[in-house]
Formats: C-alpha cells, structure tokens, sequence
C-alpha cells in the first residue's frame, strides 16, 4: 500500500488525465496505480493524498470517513465576531446543509509560500486569515460558505488532512513525498 502527500500548486487539476490547456497531476506526479483521495479544484492550493489502496482512497475522501480537514482561507473583509459563529454552525448552501465546522481567524501563517500568480490587492479593502477544519468537503464547499457570509475567498490552501499536515510535512507547490502508512 503506498500513500504519497502531495502539495497542489494552483491552476492544477486533481487528475491525471488530460485536460485542455490546464496542468495536471500527472505534470508532477510519474508513479504507476496511485489515485487521488478527494480533490481540490483548480483554483485551490495545498495537501493532497495518492494512493494505489481503494478503501483507504475512500476513508480519506468520503464525508462518511469524518477525516478532518483544515483550510487556511484569505478572505477579503475584516471578519465579525457573527460571521464566525455563522461559519461555526451548519449551513444551508441551497444544494445541501453542511456539517458544522471549526472556524478560527488567524495571522497569515509563517511558512507560507507566495502565490503564482499573486492574490489580487485592493488598498481600500482588508483581507483576514481563518483556518476552517470541516470532515466533509463538498464542490466548493469552503469558497461558498465564506461567501455567504460575505466574506469572499481569495486564496484557499487545504493544510492538513487527519494526522498529516504540510505544517510537519513540509513540501512547497509541486513538491510530494512517500510516507508509510503507520503515520495515517
């Protein structure tokens, strides 16, 4: 059973098969019968785990596994006190209700790596931090949460999924690592 760690760089797919004019997993990523366990879109930066094992491919991406996942979200706006509590709580999106989450704003983490291209900046208006840890993770889910609450993300890096973080597991956008399976 092998279990690669991988740190998505933006504008990246999570597939290995092509797709026009967009970089994939298999731009990074030259290892036989892995998988991706979950996803992260185009737009989203951060943690990805590979896998060649499928009930593990499932407890890692599917709600029913309950796997924590943490995001660091760049929003734009200063956050309220009620826009927390609101994003602490279950949400009706429309298409579904969420789990309730762990939300906590934060100082922009130290080891971050810039972005390629840079997060747009509007002098007039603040940007905050907040680490968002869900065990779901729905299409979009994070990036339509924080915008219900009027709070729009601008960058969205997942940082830890179950026991494995990029914060211990240090890789930059593009980089991956084979771990054993006694650290999941």
């Amino acid at each position: 059973m092998r279990l690669i760690l991988f740190n998505k760089p933006f504008g990246v797919m999570s597939q290995f098969s092509a797709h026009s004019g967009r970089t994939t997993l298999a731009n990074y990523l030259d290892i036989p019968g892995i998988y991706p366990a979950g996803r992260l879109d185009a737009d989203s930066e951060g943690l990805m785990l590979l896998t060649n094992d499928g009930a593990l491919q499932h407890e890692i991406s599917h709600p029913s596994g309950g796997k924590r996942k943490t995001y660091l979200v760049q929003v734009e706006g200063a956050v309220s006190r009620q826009q927390l509590e609101r994003l602490r709580q279950p949400m009706d999106l429309g298409d579904f209700l969420t789990r309730g989450s762990e939300t906590m704003q934060i100082e922009e983490p130290g080891w971050l790596w810039p972005r390629t291209p840079p997060v747009r900046a509007r002098r007039q208006i603040p940007t905050s931090w907040l680490a968002i840890t869900l065990t779901e993770g729905k299409n979009r889910q994070v990036r339509r949460m924080t915008a219900a609450v009027g709070l729009p993300t601008l960058r969205l890096i997942r940082s830890a999924i179950g026991p494995l973080s990029l914060s211990t597991h240090p890789l930059l956008p593009g980089e991956w690592r084979e771990i054993g399976i006694d650290e999941w």
